[in-house]
């Protein structure tokens, strides 16, 4: 192996759509979290970050080590840029790692009110060659998110003809967008919500049927099943398989996506990809002899079905769900452990669960606990049967299994 390839052991990239959020990425094996602000980033729908949580956020993450970009990657309009500035000028008090950038005057005003901080190159960007590569280098970018539409042997291609300080971060795990790099103009087109400026409805998951032009109002549903037809419907990407050909490709950051996620998701995806990258790094052969724990363990968090996207070839009609736009759910989320005093858990409830229930406390270092709810007290000190409302601040007796941070969850039951 290169001296190239042994130095470049990739980082672990997590979304988080909150600082709660952001919290359990560190926490469960992140070396880098992205993040949007309240706005110019691409997820408007995102509880996102204020200031006062980023600034939070940034203080926790470098505590530990963890690095924190932010999401400016809208596709901005002329009414965007006073406020662009604005922002940046707000940005660099609390100093996160990098900001993630799409577009060149974006970009511009970057360089100037805040050069200090690193820029990357978003993927919405259309990063699909070499060139794209060096001219984002000669700008001043420090790293570049390539394209999901380019193969494995693209990436190996593109490595060999940038500068080996500039950095290479691709999708390795998550929801795949039908247009080209993101560029979605359906949702703007259906609803006036602007996916380039964080609006996105996601019309690629909705159903669709078929109207005749000398029909109108005749709706003739195109079937694979009795479901309908979602025709623009993706599998969601899965990597963990195909660790040891990222990193031959020379990929510097290997990014999960999600920033509308919850923290089990979160934490699930985060402590795989983590274990599976420590374990290759200490032994090829025990990856491959943990494989099926990974497999295991991806497959707990919510999905769609998996597919390695254009990494091996273009993709074909294996790729799409016809029949359905619902994800496979194995587990639902509880909460996170905030503190534990006296044998008490305290928790933010997000999920119904009552005493005597058998639930899983999910642990960074891997292990996942059985525990019976023993009592459930409210704010008061009332003990309480069930937790039956979303948001509830609870203590909860978890035979003392339970430490800060531990994610609790309660699986599905199979029919």
């Amino acid at each position: 192996m290169s001296e190239a390839k042994q130095r470049r052991h990739p980082e672990l990239l997590i979304p988080a759509s909150s600082l709660e959020v952001l919290k359990t990425a560190v926490i469960f094996g992140a070396d880098a979290v992205y993040i949007g602000g309240e706005a110019f980033g691409l997820r408007a729908k995102a509880k996102n970050f204020s200031m006062d949580d980023m600034k939070e956020g940034i203080a926790f993450a470098h505590e530990y080590g963890v690095k924190v970009y932010v999401t400016a990657n809208i596709l901005a309009h002329n009414d965007d840029l006073e406020g662009v500035r604005t922002y940046f000028e707000e940005l660099k008090e609390i100093k996160p790692d990098a900001l993630i950038i799409a577009d060149p005057g974006v970009f511009e005003i970057a360089k100037e009110v805040c050069p200090e901080i690193e820029r990357h190159i978003s993927t919405q960007a259309n990063n699909t060659n070499y060139g794209t590569y060096n001219f984002w280098y000669r700008q001043g970018a420090s790293r570049v998110v390539s394209a999901r539409e380019l193969s494995m042997e693209e990436l190996r291609e593109l490595r060999a003809n940038i500068p080996q300080d500039l950095e290479i971060e691709t999708f390795i795990h998550g929801a795949m967008c039908i247009s080209y790099s993101g560029r979605c103009l359906l949702s703007n087109y259906f609803t006036g919500r602007d996916a380039n400026r964080g609006a996105c409805t996601h019309p690629c998951r909705w159903k669709y049927a078929v109207v005749e032009e000398t029909r109108p109002g005749e709706y003739m549903p195109v079937y694979e099943n009795e479901r309908g037809t979602y025709i623009f419907n993706s599998k969601d990407l899965c990597m963990i398989e195909h660790i040891p050909e990222l990193i031959d490709a020379g990929i510097d950051s290997l990014k999960i996506e999600g920033r509308m996620k919850t923290a089990l998701y979160v934490a699930t995806v985060a402590r795989t990809y983590r274990r599976a990258l420590d374990d290759y790094r200490q032994d090829p052969k025990l990856y491959e002899k943990n494989m099926p724990w990974y497999l295991e363990q991806i497959s707990n968090c919510t999905y769609r079905q998996f597919t390695t996207g254009f990494f091996f070839g273009k993709p074909d009609e294996n790729t799409q769900i016809y029949d359905s736009n619902t994800y496979v759910k194995e587990y639902t989320y509880l909460g996170i452990v905030g503190e534990v005093k006296d044998g008490l858990c305290r928790i933010e409830q997000r999920n119904k669960f009552a005493v005597g229930e058998t639930i899983e406390i999910m642990k960074p270092d891997g292990s996942d606990i059985e525990v019976v709810v023993r009592r459930i007290l409210n704010e008061e000190g009332e003990e309480q049967e069930s937790a039956p409302h979303s948001k509830q601040v609870l203590y909860v007796d978890l035979e003392g299994k339970a430490e800060k941070y531990d994610i609790l969850r309660r699986a599905e039951r199979k029919e």
